[in-house]
């Protein structure tokens, strides 16, 4: 079973990163790699320090990072433990941290049809190209 994940972050209008006058792609990206983790199973617990402050004074991680100011935001807790700090993680690590396998393609060795598939496996091309 996949750990629970939960994510504190920093003051914002909302955790996509979509609102307001400009778009954060980071928040973007992260907000993406969230919906992708839950799509694998994972359990995924945000919280926002304008709206839920209640969950960073409850959480003794939490708070003992704040004591060291906001720059530790955004947090990632696997568990009680703070996994990652001041900084939003990639696919990658998000997968690792929850415990999801995350498969990866070798593209030499796939095959492609079509008119300009051309793989190192077969050293066969289309001739459309």
């Amino acid at each position: 079973m996949p750990a629970t994940l939960k994510v504190f972050d920093p003051a914002l209008c909302c955790a996509t990163g979509v609102c307001g006058p400009s778009v954060d792609p980071e928040l973007a990206r992260f907000a993406a790699d969230v919906e992708w983790l839950t799509q694998q199973g994972v359990t995924v617990e945000r919280y926002n320090l304008s709206q839920q402050p209640g969950a960073f004074a409850e959480t003794p991680a939490v708070k003992d990072a704040l004591s060291r100011g906001n720059e530790v935001l955004p947090l990632v807790l696997v568990g009680d433990r703070i996994a990652v700090e001041g900084a939003y993680p990639s696919r990658e690590t998000l997968a690792a941290l929850a415990g999801v396998v995350v498969k990866r393609i070798d593209v030499l060795n796939v095959v492609m049809d079509g008119c300009c598939g051309t793989t190192e496996k077969t050293k066969s091309s289309g001739g459309c190209c």
